[in-house]
């Protein structure tokens, strides 16, 4: 929108003056401006200002650059997007655009793309990964609403396109959770003394219930060995070119003080005492309050993936069912949470889920001993 702009004329008078964009010129392909000033009052340049859009409005005009490339409208578009979201959001999103999305649209005429390219494009993605297919479909909705509000284009034909349906599959789904009995002879695989550290981790995920990344982001000052407390204000997680990073928890309710069990408090001070013993041994001092609880041989950030190579490499090797992820040790510990008697609420505080929601989701992960005993307690209440 113009803005009207009061000035000094040659001779010291009061002036006023706008400057009004008027499309992209139909022969010469370039914009158009123009500037009226002069007026003797600000009332005056506004009447003549709303003439001109009033001409603009009745005309059609031209979008702003009618052969602009997808991929100059994505990076106009990502430029403003860096500014609402987390690093490790933007990141994730710029990888999502260079494997999937611009190698099929980057450098095509933004005007020029079709329903059908569109339609082919989301046909293509929902066959090679029907779990994140609506993902970057809805970037790709993105570019072409950011081209449509700044008249690049006139439609959004990502709009008009029929979204592909995954078919219910027969059957449960695979667990991604072990019970009571299936995580003792998890624990029962590691060698406590000549592996603590792996030990203690696997610990820390099933009997605390933090993410991956919160877990790796812990200092041992985050761990009250009084008050048996573990503190989450933190999470490891990967940045602008897979850098890992440490960013706030993604949730209010993701800060969190997690209560932990005598047990637990002891392996973590055997591995405390441990690790300043090993990493000493290796040239580093860990007296200092923001050690890492869990450090690669450098004494900086485990990977993200190195629990998941453990925890696959036990899986493989002690032929361990359900085959679970890193996650999966908390939904285990919830599920644990719930069959233990825990509220829903209990619950949705210890894990900082910010909606309960997502709680009830987790809620559906009970046992089967726990249906089984459900269905006895029917039968036994109705008596016949």
């Amino acid at each position: 929108m113009a803005t009207i702009k009061k000035y000094q004329d040659k001779d010291g008078n009061t002036r006023y003056q706008f400057q009004v964009y008027l499309g992209v010129d139909p022969q010469t392909g370039k914009k158009k401006s123009t500037r009226r000033r002069g007026f003797k009052s600000k009332s005056a340049a506004r009447i003549a200002l709303s003439r001109i859009e009033v001409e603009l409005q009745q005309e059609p005009v031209l979008p702003v650059d009618n052969n602009i490339l997808f991929v100059d409208v994505y990076h106009e578009w990502y430029d403003q997007y860096i500014n609402t979201v987390r690093e490790s959001t933007w990141a994730r999103t710029a990888g999502m655009f260079d494997n999937h999305i611009l190698p099929l649209f980057g450098n095509k005429r933004l005007r020029t793309i079709t329903v059908n390219q569109c339609q082919r494009a989301v046909n293509l993605w929902f066959k090679e990964v029907t779990y994140n297919y609506k993902r970057w479909y809805n970037y790709l909705v993105s570019v072409f609403e950011y081209g449509l509000k700044h008249g690049y284009i006139t439609h959004n034909p990502a709009r008009m396109i029929t979204m592909p349906v995954k078919p219910d599959s027969w059957g449960d789904k695979p667990d991604n959770f072990w019970d009571r009995d299936q995580l003792k002879t998890f624990f029962k695989c590691i060698d406590q003394q000549k592996e603590p550290e792996k030990y203690c981790l696997f610990r820390v995920l099933a009997f605390a219930g933090v993410r991956r990344g919160e877990c790796l982001a812990l200092t041992w000052q985050d761990i009250d060995f009084v008050h048996k407390t573990l503190r989450v204000n933190k999470t490891l997680t990967q940045g602008k070119r897979g850098k890992q990073i440490i960013q706030a928890p993604k949730t209010k309710k993701g800060r969190r003080t997690v209560s932990l069990d005598n047990t637990t408090v002891e392996i973590l001070q055997r591995w405390h005492k441990q690790q300043r013993e090993y990493y000493l041994f290796l040239g580093f001092n860990t007296l200092q309050p923001d050690q890492l609880v869990f450090a690669n041989t450098k004494n900086g950030f485990k990977s993200l993936n190195t629990p998941g190579k453990w925890l696959k490499r036990i899986i493989t090797d002690y032929h361990l069912t359900p085959s679970i992820t890193v996650h999966g040790f908390r939904h285990s510990h919830a599920s644990a949470l719930f069959a233990a008697g825990a509220t829903i609420k209990e619950v949705q505080t210890r894990l900082g889920h910010e909606d309960v929601a997502t709680t009830l989701n987790v809620y559906t992960h009970v046992t089967k001993g726990q249906n089984q005993q459900a269905a006895n307690k029917l039968a036994n209440y109705l008596g016949f």
